[in-house]
């Protein structure tokens, strides 16, 4: 950036029977007779040792009772159930041992043994924030984390330690601590079984079996406290490694690499169909919109990526209810389903109070089958067609039998085997505190080497968090534009995989970003002083390298209208009109998570990305970007970090450029702002803004809509540095600063004719 200078249905008695108790009798109360007249209400004792709680229907009969603790404990009990003689229930195994409510210390389990090597301390469990070193005997080699510490939730961090010689056809496939080991042969074919030791659920695969492709089958089996829960940025990148997986274009007969295991991939060609089971049964009332919202929010970034899907919607308590069907046309039109997903009620479910997991599988395996009988069972057509379940609930299934049974009949209809494991994908997420079951949530989820299927959060907001990350990845290989990593756990690089550093020869003195797999747009100031734009390089994210790939410059195109000194006779010692350029590389970007355009509007491209109708045209572009006077925007820093501003329009715009008038030294007896500060720029800078620094010229200033990324301008000059003292330190202008600081950006809307005759045949322009 250059600166002026200076400066449902009742249950019968027999589900009954097999429910939690707790579930069964709030079910059963709305049975018997005279329920609906005054029942006493149950006793207000009810305080925690060291905790809160909060009650879904006041003291009333069949108001659920939960206790919450701080981080780092759990409480005992974790909820109660009002009763209709006016007593509080508690759970069964809490009734055993009664105790007064009391918020309990978190602790991590300790390893039964680890082979090959050693690990200290050695305690009967661990705190919250004690640590566990590993180390291998002679001869073996240490995978995994060497040094793991208890997090507040009851689990581990890091990977599972292993010590292994590389001897078996398979590696050693290790002990998660807290677990046993049966079988320790790692040759082809092999088996090796896994159990928990006492008051711990195993979460993955009890019995693995070593593959011909050197992975073993299933996934590692995990022993966990039954009160342990995830954390939303554990859950995040673990869903979007796996989830992202539906978004590839990798060639399905591709040979891939044997490392990677099974993968779940689909072509631009393939289709996905993506099944929503949302749990409305009674206990998740307050939550319910919640797991709308999350859905929504997922939905709408799915479509995001141009991908071939439908999308079903199925809500459940005793019964199912199917709200949109992959066989409709609507599944596949995101304004219907967004719209069905928004109309969903939680009171369609109110006669039911269940949790029939079953039956809400059953409904997915009803809905194949129709399908495969309408495409025929031995269609490409059909057999092609990925399936991806998503389950939310906040507690287990207590009514309609094992839902096992029900994702035994659609792995047989997809004819699910170890070579099409890649065409289902089920993902069970328990919510709550009340009665979520590992065991079955880790029975219904997936089991893939190194992905998680199944997962417990301890509230809705975290399952909102999640979602909001669950798509962070697109393994996209053709050049979609405006596609960045949105996950809580992504590089610089990765959220930005557009930016792009131009530097002379050692030292960088520019931005820019790719607008295509060949061609970078920056500012035209950069190349003022450029002796020599053979020794030019662009850099540009690659991420085998944590410095990026360089790229020599095959064509410069600077615009010929700009020129710094145009206005020199008017007092006005540097104009930065007409401040664009373009670089042509020598060679074409591979794409990957760290190099992809971003999208320009008024593009076919970026018509795609914010979905609208073909017809569109350039001024329909702007008027949804720049459609109010502030609008939040971004650009990408000298470190790599995105940094916030925001872009004045109309009146504000107005307000925002008269600071130029005060630039005395700059512009000496200027009585025309508008002579500096022509139609050509955006205006940023006030208020909270960041800005930018020397060295950031040429940067995109751009947006996001939809989950997808557009440049709307290009950084030119401004009237502060905050970079000045130091490069590697920003410091903010003084609040009483003369002039105060203001950054202004080329409006890739004005710049339109020259864009459109340098990039012809590289982008399709829409109509003006």
């Amino acid at each position: 950036m250059t600166f002026s200078p200076p400066s449902s249905v009742p249950l019968s008695v027999l589900e009954v029977d097999t429910m939690h108790p707790l579930v069964a009798l709030l079910c059963l109360l709305p049975l018997y007779p005279g329920s609906a007249a005054v029942s006493p209400s149950c006793p207000q004792n009810v305080n925690i040792s060291g905790g809160t709680f909060t009650l879904s229907h006041g003291w009333a009969p069949g108001s659920i009772l939960t206790y919450s603790c701080p981080l780092g404990h759990y409480p005992s009990p974790a909820m109660r159930l009002c009763k209709k003689n006016g007593q509080w229930e508690t759970p069964q195994a809490t009734r055993l041992k009664p105790t007064k409510p009391a918020c309990k210390k978190v602790r991590c389990p300790a390893p039964v043994t680890f082979e090959n090597g050693m690990y200290t301390p050695r305690l009967g469990s661990h705190p919250v924030g004690g640590n566990l070193s590993f180390h291998c005997e002679d001869g073996f080699s240490l995978r995994g984390s060497p040094v793991r510490q208890c997090r507040p939730n009851g689990m581990w961090d890091g990977e599972t330690a292993v010590c292994d010689n590389g001897a078996g056809h398979c590696p050693n496939p290790g002990i998660s601590v807290g677990a046993v080991r049966t079988g320790s042969r790692f040759g082809l074919g092999d088996k090796v079984s896994y159990r928990c030791s006492s008051n711990l659920v195993l979460t993955g695969s009890a019995e693995r079996e070593c593959q011909s492709n050197g992975v073993w089958s299933g996934t590692e089996p995990i022993c966990r406290q039954p009160y342990s829960y995830d954390f939303p940025e554990d859950v995040a990148p673990a869903l979007g490694t796996s989830f992202s997986h539906l978004l590839g274009v990798t060639n399905p007969t591709q040979k891939k690499d044997e490392n990677l295991g099974r993968k779940i991939q689909i072509q631009r060609s393939g289709h996905l169909n993506l099944y929503l089971l949302l749990d409305a049964s009674q206990s998740v009332a307050k939550d319910f919109h919640i797991f709308k919202d999350s859905a929504y929010l997922m939905v709408d970034r799915l479509f995001s990526f141009e991908i071939n899907v439908s999308v079903a919607i199925i809500t459940f308590a005793s019964r199912p209810k199917v709200i949109i069907s992959v066989l409709q046309g609507k599944s596949q039109d995101e304004t219907e389903v967004l719209y069905s997903l928004e109309n969903v009620d939680y009171k369609d479910h109110e006669n039911g109070t269940g949790t029939n997991i079953y039956e809400a599988l059953n409904a997915v395996f009803l809905m194949m089958n129709n399908q495969m009988d309408r495409l025929g069972m031995t269609t490409a057509a059909w057999r092609e067609i990925r399936h991806a379940i998503i389950l939310l609930t906040d507690g287990k299934s207590n009514m309609g039998g094992s839902p096992k049974l029900a994702v035994d009949n659609i792995k047989e209809i997809l004819n699910i085997h170890q070579n099409r494991e890649d065409y289902l994908d089920i993902y069970a997420i328990g919510v709550g505190k009340i009665d979520v079951d590992w065991k079955e949530l880790n029975d219904l989820g997936s089991k893939k080497d190194g992905e998680r299927h199944a997962f417990i959060l301890q509230d809705a907001d975290a399952l909102h968090q999640v979602f909001e990350h669950m798509l962070d990845v697109s393994k996209l290989t053709d050049t979609i534009c405006g596609v960045g990593n949105m996950s809580a756990n992504a590089s610089d690089q990765e959220r930005a995989p557009w930016h792009v550093t131009i530097k002379p020869k050692s030292k960088a003195t520019c931005r820019g970003s790719l607008i295509s797999d060949q061609w970078v747009l920056t500012a035209a100031h950069c190349f003022n002083s450029a002796d020599n734009q053979s020794l030019w390089r662009v850099n540009v994210g690659d991420p085998n390298s944590q410095r990026g790939k360089e790229f020599q410059i095959e064509k410069a195109v600077i615009s010929q209208e700009f020129n710094a000194r145009a206005k020199k006779n008017q007092g006005i010692l540097e104009f930065y009109g007409d401040d664009i350029a373009l670089l042509k590389l020598t060679q074409k970007v591979k794409m990957s998570t760290h190099a992809r355009p971003i999208c320009l509007p008024c593009t076919v491209e970026a018509n795609l990305a914010l979905r609208r109708p073909p017809g569109s045209s350039c001024r329909n572009h702007e008027s949804e970007l720049l459609n109010q006077l502030s609008i939040p925007a971004h650009f990408v820093a000298l470190d790599g970090s995105r940094l916030n501003i925001n872009l004045k329009t109309g009146t504000e715009r107005a307000n925002c450029i008269k600071a130029v008038s005060q630039d005395q030294t700059s512009f000496p007896g200027l009585t025309d702002v508008t002579e500096v500060v022509t139609d050509q720029f955006l205006c940023s800078g006030t208020q909270n803004d960041d800005n930018p620094c020397q060295g950031e010229s040429g940067g995109a200033v751009f947006l996001e809509r939809r989950f997808r990324f557009f440049q709307v301008g290009l950084i030119s000059w401004g009237l502060y540095n905050p970079c000045e003292s130091s490069p590697n330190s920003r410091k903010r202008a003084p609040a009483n600063r003369i002039p105060p600081p203001r950054d202004f950006h080329i409006n890739l809307f004005r710049l339109q004719p020259w864009l459109r005759k340098n990039l012809e045949g590289v982008l399709n322009f829409l109509p003006l």
